[in-house]
């Protein structure tokens, strides 16, 4: 995959975080100038990475239902705050792109939920739209990291041993594509397995169909 060309950092400004359940967090949130995309991506740096240590990384696709409005047809509220703490907690960067619907937009994405409610799984119902199972493109993801000072790759595309993330995902898809944007991923951490009784089709569909690291026996056990 061509490496992207370079961003840079716009803007920067302090953000405290209060999330419904009381947790507090305070985050330094980056706009950026040259994405590729063209989007209004966010990062939002949170805690402190020791001196030595790898910075922990998500890269969190907005969702709209879930983040916003509390959706239990998704694992992305939970997730969210989840990766807030955990990211507080090590050092490093929350990405929030603007990738609504796995980048089919959110209107996309409702009309593919009235196909779901009549039997197809998540992906399916976004084909059957004639739109891409997954239309995510991580490209402005790496430019971001490039542009805060982390990639960890030299110029054979071997890690350099001064940088790299740990990637904070369940989606193999995500570190693959880092990897071949330029950006060293030393290693995948999964999120908790956030269940409802709406969505465990849908998450059984993701490790099924896309080999995502979620316990299937906890969602069928």
């Amino acid at each position: 995959m061509p490496q992207p060309g370079s961003a840079t950092v716009r803007s920067r400004v302090r953000i405290p975080l209060t999330f419904p359940d009381g947790y507090r967090a305070e985050a330094e949130v980056f706009t950026f100038h040259g994405l590729a995309d063209g989007a209004e991506h966010l990062a939002l740096a949170l805690g402190t990475v020791p001196d030595g240590g790898t910075p922990l990384v998500r890269l969190h696709s907005e969702c709209l239902t879930g983040d916003v409005f509390g959706s239990d047809r998704c694992d992305c509220g939970p997730q969210l705050r989840e990766s807030v703490e955990l990211i507080s907690e090590a050092g490093g960067y929350l990405l929030y792109l603007r990738q609504e619907g796995r980048g089919i937009g959110l209107y996309n994405k409702l009309d593919a939920y009235a196909l779901q409610d009549s039997g197809l799984d998540t992906y399916d119902a976004n084909t059957a739209l004639g739109l891409p199972e997954d239309g995510r493109d991580y490209t402005a993801a790496a430019q971001m990291l490039a542009a805060l000072g982390i990639d960890g790759m030299d110029s054979t595309g071997g890690t350099d041993g001064t940088g790299g993330i740990d990637l904070l995902s369940n989606n193999p898809d995500k570190a693959a594509q880092l990897g071949m944007l330029g950006v060293a991923v030393r290693r995948r951490v999964p999120t908790g397995v956030h269940l409802s009784a709406s969505n465990v089709r849908y998450l059984t569909a993701k490790v099924e169909r896309t080999g995502h690291s979620i316990e299937l026996s906890r969602l069928v056990g």
